[in-house]
């Protein structure tokens, strides 16, 4: 009898563990989706002359996705840097390709998402307030313009396309003992903000949609400033990297990059 009621017990037991078991196997898909599902955080290092147009088009990705980013602006050579030392990004938006295409080389970056997403314009720009109100760089060589800023040409794409547009029109030594450099576009606009410049030259997306004077400098006299993003290869959140880059390239993101002055892929300059 002792022997009986024994079995009886075992057997209970082995069926509440093969039914909790089959529930577990059955909830697992839904668990896993959930986890799946969770919002992220993504961390983006992009060129600082995005810095007003990537952060409209993070509020609007955030949502309609649910899920964070956090952009760490500045010169894209010293964010390269940063990529190779190791620092947490996801994604990588440069203000050259060819910082990325370097990166790519070093099998640091996700090459299949390699992307261009615009190319960039330089302007001379001046403060609202400012008397001074230039229509051509060759113009900054006269004496009422005594300090000029431009980003720093050891690292900064804008930096490289300001002194190539000076050295186009024959006046980069007659400029360089006016020159404050930024370390990066945006504190090479600061500069001027406060004061502490005369003028800059400084990017077309920064320009628009802020007071200020400017004047377009011709595409001609410097290289293109062909813009590339990629998703970092040590990056913990790739799916959503690569998501938040298509958002950048999409017909949600594309108005917004136009509305900043930069020409898409697969557009012409006007």
């Amino acid at each position: 009898m002792k022997i009986k009621r024994r079995y009886f017990v075992l057997s209970s037991l082995i069926a509440v563990l093969v039914a909790s078991w089959g529930l577990l196997l059955n909830t697992a898909p839904a668990t896993q989706t959930l986890i799946a599902q969770r919002p992220v955080t993504l961390t983006v290092s992009a060129a600082a002359d995005l810095n007003y147009v990537f952060k409209e088009i993070g509020a609007l990705w955030e949502k309609e996705t649910g899920n964070k980013v956090t952009f760490n602006f500045g010169s894209t050579g010293q964010l390269a840097q940063q990529i190779e030392r190791g620092a947490p990004v996801d994604l990588f938006a440069a203000a050259n390709k060819s910082f990325v295409e370097d990166l790519d080389k070093k099998g640091l970056i996700v090459s299949n998402t390699k992307a261009l997403y615009g190319r960039g314009r330089i302007t001379v720009w001046t403060r609202e307030d400012s008397k001074l109100n230039p229509k051509d760089i060759r113009e900054l060589t006269k004496p009422e313009y005594k300090r000029v800023a431009i980003a720093n040409p050891d690292h900064a794409p804008y930096g490289i396309a300001a002194k190539e547009a000076f050295q186009s029109v024959g006046i980069w030594d007659a400029i360089k003992p006016k020159l404050v450099l930024g370390e990066n576009i945006r504190q090479t606009q600061q500069y001027v903000e406060t004061g502490n410049v005369d003028v800059g030259i400084v990017a077309l997306s920064l320009s628009v949609n802020k007071p200020g004077k400017w004047e377009l400098i011709p595409e001609n006299l410097h290289k293109p400033i062909d813009q590339m993003l990629a998703v970092v290869e040590k990056s913990r959140h790739q799916q959503q990297a690569k998501q938040f880059a298509q958002f950048i390239n999409g017909f949600k993101g594309r108005p917004l990059m136009k509305k900043y002055g930069f020409v898409l892929p697969g557009e012409t300059a006007n």
